[in-house]
């Protein structure tokens, strides 16, 4: 089991955990792997391996300055192997004092594929299918099934555990190569009965890439960071170091909240401007599938010849409903983000990349090559730097792209957050850009890349990091519009318990969840939003969807300040991103199928009229409730409409004049 297997992939599963027994206490310790089938030449291969072994930082090269001021290609002390001459040969070797890396390319099964054994980990294993007895299957409580592989010298493997229910394409894949039947004693065993030869050059070699549901909780996120007032006077109030504020009336604290936000007004009192409604049915709320996850195949098959995309709408639309598989996001992020056109030539984009490198490297030489003494004459530079590097040394820690001392992840961070400060200094470094950066540095795996992804993903967040706060105002207020709409009798609960600000959703909009999803259902979340799909502020459905998915326990336990805060902080690293995802697509099917939507909700969403046909809907009627412009509102001191109810009794009255816009 210690050396490489090769062969080509033609199963492949993500999020595939072992429920290990933990020391420390009863629950299980969740290890999060990767389930291959691997076609030999004169064999198959079953293989699981952890994530974390996927990525390990001997693989990460970095570059360094020789004594003659050259660019000098170096691996890391753990292993050192020659550096390709497409890299030697690369514009960024023309640029001195550079620290740029990259990380070895990690072989995808859309094609032929080397994988390798990690002797270190004691979970582990491979095996030949020649080699096995039986397939034990069962459903877990919560829905999910899991397999267990029993081999003819009756060897038990850990039992492999399908969150997501996937284990199904597993046993089909298996099948193309051994017979399985049912045994006669047990329903849920099935006995490798012979095996069946079969061309392998017949066999498809495309993947299923499965969901990652890694729910072991990051001790990073627990400790809130203190990237804003709000969220440090909310959680230290809850971990007690403030004894003075724990004493405090839920009130007087949902005050504090408001006095933090000046200008947010979230409140049922009719305001000059604005639509008042009354009663709405929204009708029924659809079902609704998500796809797999967008392959090599599909990506490459919507392209011509130069390298354009054929067809965009189509793309993203798969995109919205499925992800992209991991071997794509390093190129399809470019185009999701803007740094690539989706019209673009190959050669126009190899243009644009040595155009953005140059300019890249001038704003990193500008805070290179400040002196000592010309620092300490720069309160502000010394301010962004020492706030970026107390972050950077505490961003996804237990991520093996960013864990341990020394790590060159971790230098890319700091470097690429100093260079965004000479990009926008007006800006700077605010506490939480650097949870933005890490999942788009981790994809990209190249500092240039990286550094324009996220200054691009930061236009679109920029008014969250704002003193002012406007984006904050604004997502608040258009969520509880949203929210309102959906249920009333939810947010009057919530106004009744001093929490109508819905202050505990901050955290939420601030970093887009980067803290409340694991870190490979962030990457998919993200995706998803950056297609733009089905409307403006899809995130604000999705908060919608958690919300609801709450609503029961909140209410039935009578929740109150503390207790809602409690709980919504304690959904971190639990939350399913597929049921959340196909929850929010079918709020919002069900909206823009609503008839008689009302003004407000259609410009928080985007949306010219309130009946829109959705690819997903069942109708095909087109009636409007009046045209909407397309702009978010962004009013600071916008009221909610006061109570709405999903009965049968509609009913709006409006002012004769519009709302106010920003």
């Amino acid at each position: 089991m210690a050396g490489p297997v090769s062969g080509k992939v033609v199963y492949e599963q993500e999020g595939v955990f072992i429920h290990s027994s933990s020391g420390n206490d009863d629950q299980d310790c969740l290890l999060s792997g990767i389930l291959r089938v691997i076609e030999k030449e004169t064999e198959v291969i079953v293989d699981w391996r952890p994530m974390d072994d996927s990525l390990d930082s001997s693989n990460i090269l970095y570059a360094r300055k020789d004594s003659s001021s050259v660019v000098e290609w170096a691996q890391t002390p753990k292993e050192r192997n020659p550096r390709g001459p497409e890299h030697m040969n690369s514009y960024e070797a023309e640029w001195d004092m550079v620290n740029t890396v990259s990380f070895k390319k990690k072989p995808h099964s859309n094609g032929d594929a080397t994988v390798h054994t990690n002797g270190e980990s004691k979970w582990s294993f491979l095996f030949s299918l020649t080699d096995l007895k039986n397939i034990k299957q069962n459903k877990e409580g919560m829905g999910w099934s899991y397999l267990v592989f029993c081999l003819k010298d009756d060897v038990v493997l850990p039992a492999l555990h399908f969150h997501h229910g996937d284990s199904s394409l597993l046993i089909q894949s298996l099948e193309k190569y051994v017979v399985l039947c049912e045994s006669p004693n047990d329903r849920r065993i099935l006995v490798n009965c012979h095996s069946i030869s079969q061309s392998f050059d017949s066999l498809l070699d495309e993947p299923t890439y499965g969901l990652i549901q890694k729910l072991k909780k990051d001790p990073y996120t627990a400790t809130m960071g203190g990237f804003s007032k709000v969220t440090n006077f909310i959680f230290d109030s809850l971990r007690g170091s403030d004894s003075s504020a724990q004493q405090r009336p839920p009130s007087e604290m949902a005050d504090f909240i408001s006095d933090a936000i000046p200008g947010l007004k979230i409140n049922q009192q009719e305001e000059p401007g604005f639509e008042v409604i009354t009663r709405i049915d929204l009708g029924k709320r659809p079902e609704v599938h998500r796809r797999q996850p967008v392959s090599i195949e599909e990506w490459t098959k919507n392209m011509d010849f130069e390298g354009r995309i054929l067809n965009t709408d189509s793309m993203k639309q798969m995109i919205f409903k499925g992800g992209l598989c991991h071997a794509l996001r390093k190129e399809v992020w470019k185009f999701l983000l803007g740094y690539f056109s989706w019209n673009s030539t190959r050669e126009e984009r190899a243009s644009v990349q040595k155009r953005k490198t140059d300019e890249y490297f001038r704003m990193k030489l500008q805070w290179k090559s400040v002196s000592e003494e010309q620092e300490k004459r720069n309160y502000r530079l010394r301010d962004y730097r020492s706030l970026i590097e107390k972050d950077v040394n505490r961003t996804d820690r237990t991520n093996k792209f960013y864990e341990g001392q020394d790590n060159p992840g971790l230098i890319l961070l700091h470097d690429i957050l100093m260079t965004y400060c000479m990009y926008d200094f007006d800006l700077g470094y605010v506490q939480g850009m650097s949870d933005l950066l890490s999942p788009i540095l981790y994809v990209m795996e190249n500092e240039v890349d990286a550094f324009w992804c996220f200054a691009l993903y930061m236009d679109q967040m920029h008014q969250n990091f704002e003193e002012q706060m406007q984006g904050m105002k604004t997502q608040l207020i258009q969520l509880s519009t949203l929210l309102r709409l959906l249920d009333s009798e939810f947010c009057s609960y919530l106004e009744s318990q001093d929490s109508g600000y819905l202050y505990f959703c901050f955290r939420w909009l601030l970093i887009r969840f980067k803290r409340e999803f694991n870190f490979q259902d962030i990457l998919r979340l993200w995706e998803v939003m950056w297609t733009e799909l089905p409307c403006q502020n899809f995130h604000l459905l999705i908060c919608c969807a958690i919300l609801e998915s709450e609503k029961q326990q909140i209410m039935e336990k009578h929740y109150g300040f503390n207790e809602i805060l409690k709980h919504i902080n304690e959904l971190s690293m639990k939350i399913n991103v597929e049921e959340v995802l196909c929850k929010a697509d079918a709020i919002s099917i069900q909206m823009m199928n609503c008839k008689e939507l009302p003004q407000g909700v259609c410009e928080v969403l985007g949306l010219e009229n309130s009946a829109v046909t959705t690819p997903d809907s069942d109708t095909g009627e087109e009636e409007t409730a009046g045209g909407v412009n397309g702009a978010a509102l962004s009013h600071p001191g916008l009221s909610v409409p006061p109570a709405v109810s999903n009965g049968t009794k509609e009913s709006t009255e409006q002012e004769a004049h519009p709302p106010a816009t920003d």
